[in-house]
């Protein structure tokens, strides 16, 4: 977090996950380091029945908020992030995998109408109880066909801040309607998710970079990446760059990269096990080290530079 702070120059930090006890600690340090504090509980494969389980862990990171809040941090809690992708039963599919690809299926797609309602109903739910314990800035990360109703929230947000060679034609004018529909509401907007890998060609891949890594069927871990890639670390900066200015200069008022780092993808010589490339952290993380762990790569500077000024 000091480093996020000071090296880094930036002014705000995004902590997601599922487990509070993890969550609040790193909040907790995070707004020690002086940063703004947005804390995004974030829950995968939870079905209908167990909705609850998500209430649960925005109550229970609420009440943490509120005290670091009053404590004199600013911070903004999210009550959930994409959750058509992450509740089992919105889309077609027992896997995240599964549910992604069921998006460009008739089934997905046919799915995709009774959405909305579905989402923003679970949103209410969850805004009832966060707005019990927390009373500060509320928000939540969407996916743009969730078309989430924003008047229970403060600030605007979307994951959907990716860009590869598909989007890229309307990339622009999406970000700026998403800025013209916060500004229609006298909210704030947010970009909580852009960024790429580090390998040649991730740029134009986009949301789809992770597509070069090699799953284990039975256990769901990291094997390898599927193939040999050349590493591309200025391109991954240029485009860090890139959709900063785009972003800023469509009037979105604030953007988070993903990510600091990918701990479960460490850099290995190897270019067949060097699982860094299909990461987009801004830092190397190094397999095996006894140091600090980690080194910058070119987008750690790049964004530096432009968070400095």
């Amino acid at each position: 977090m000091r480093v996020i702070r000071q090296d880094l120059h930036c002014d705000a930090v995004r902590i997601t996950g599922g487990l509070p006890d993890r969550l609040k600690p790193a909040a907790t340090e995070a707004a020690a380091a002086g940063l703004a504090v947005w804390l995004c509980p974030f829950l995968n494969d939870v079905t209908e029945d167990e909705v609850l389980a998500v209430v649960a862990v925005v109550a229970d990171c609420a009440e943490h908020a509120e005290r670091l809040r009053r404590d004199g941090a600013e911070v903004v809690l999210a009550v959930g992030s994409e959750l058509t992708m992450f509740v089992l039963g919105y889309l077609p599919g027992d896997t995240l995998d599964q549910r992604a690809a069921a998006l460009r299926t008739p089934a997905g797609q046919a799915a995709l109408a009774g959405i909305p309602d579905r989402v923003n109903a679970l949103l209410a739910r969850a805004v009832a109880i966060a707005r019990e314990r927390f009373h500060g800035t509320l928000t939540y990360c969407s996916l743009p066909f969730e078309r989430v109703d924003w008047e229970p929230f403060d600030v605007l947000a979307t994951d959907a801040g990716y860009r590869g060679a598909e989007l890229a034609p309307g990339y622009r004018d999406a970000m700026r309607a998403f800025a013209e529909a916060g500004r229609r509401l006298g909210k704030p907007t947010a970009i909580t998710e852009f960024g790429c890998p580090s390998f040649k060609g991730a740029v134009d891949a986009g949301p789809h970079g992770f597509d070069i890594i090699e799953w284990d069927p039975d256990t769901a871990r990291l094997l390898r990446l599927n193939g040999v890639y050349e590493r591309d670390e200025p391109a991954q900066a240029a485009h860090l760059a890139e959709l900063l200015d785009i972003l800023a200069a469509e009037g979105v008022d604030a953007a988070f990269y993903y990510c600091f780092a990918r701990y479960d993808l460490p850099h290995r010589d190897n270019p067949r096990d060097d699982l860094d490339l299909a990461s987009p952290g801004l830092v190397r993380v190094r397999a095996g080290d006894a140091g600090p762990g980690w080194e910058p790569k070119a987008a750690f500077t790049a964004l530096a530079d432009r968070a400095e000024r």
